[in-house]
């Protein structure tokens, strides 16, 4: 595969940018390097607190793919969180709503926790064609389209989310749904979408992430509903 064979289409994530825009209250990121939206009051406090309660439960030690010899690049904790809690599988499906993109080309829901002093150092969360663990990740699955996010809680300090490509730096706040392409219009990986999970200062940083396919995940039979 090389990095222009990328299909948006069939899963409709061509089309998630001009349905996400018209979500009222959202906000577009003033640029035209990425399609990137931010919505206030996403989440509510009470659903937040109770995904932090799961992601403490269940935490592991994140992991990245391509290894890159940088022990330190990604120093957080993750959560696979399980798709059949009644709370999980109702964001989820508030997050496909959203996008206008089938469950079935969506990745399981995870959570992430950093404590003080930890990160994720600039890195795009599209998978690179050329890269040692493409076959592990994308075979069948293909590659990552969309990127939607949401902040759990507010940290005392630091914990912002930074694109390098804009300077926009996006702070924690409770509830706080980002969303952004991984993908140009033309199917290829956009690196405008390198991002920096900036250290936390004090305290801890919860959110979730949801990933979008090109093609269907790989779900057992019966496992969608």
């Amino acid at each position: 595969m090389t990095d222009k064979t990328v299909d948006m289409a069939t899963s409709g994530a061509d089309r998630t940018a001009e349905r996400l825009a018209a979500v009222p209250g959202i906000r577009r990121a003033p640029t035209q390097k990425l399609a990137q939206f931010m919505l206030a009051h996403f989440l509510d406090a009470e659903s937040c607190a109770a995904l932090i309660d799961r992601i403490d439960r269940d935490a592991r030690p994140s992991t990245i793919a391509d290894p890159n010899g940088d022990e330190a690049f990604r120093t957080s904790s993750t959560c696979d969180l399980d798709h059949r809690d009644p709370l999980v599988a109702a964001l989820n499906r508030r997050l496909h709503d959203l996008t206008g993109i089938p469950l079935e080309f969506g990745e399981p829901m995870q959570g992430q926790r950093y404590g003080a002093g930890e990160e994720f150092k600039a890195h795009t969360d599209y998978f690179d064609p050329h890269g040692a663990d493409w076959e592990t990740y994308c075979a069948v699955p293909g590659q990552r389209s969309w990127t939607l996010m949401i902040y759990l809680n507010e940290p005392p300090a630091g914990g912002a989310t930074r694109f390098l490509a804009t300077g926009k730096m996006h702070q924690p706040e409770t509830g706080k749904l980002l969303a952004w392409n991984n993908v140009l219009a033309d199917g290829r990986p956009n690196p405008d979408t390198l991002h920096h999970g900036m250290k936390v200062r004090k305290g801890r940083k919860y959110i979730i992430t949801k990933w979008f396919r090109e093609r269907p995940w790989p779900w057992a039979e019966g496992e969608l509903g």
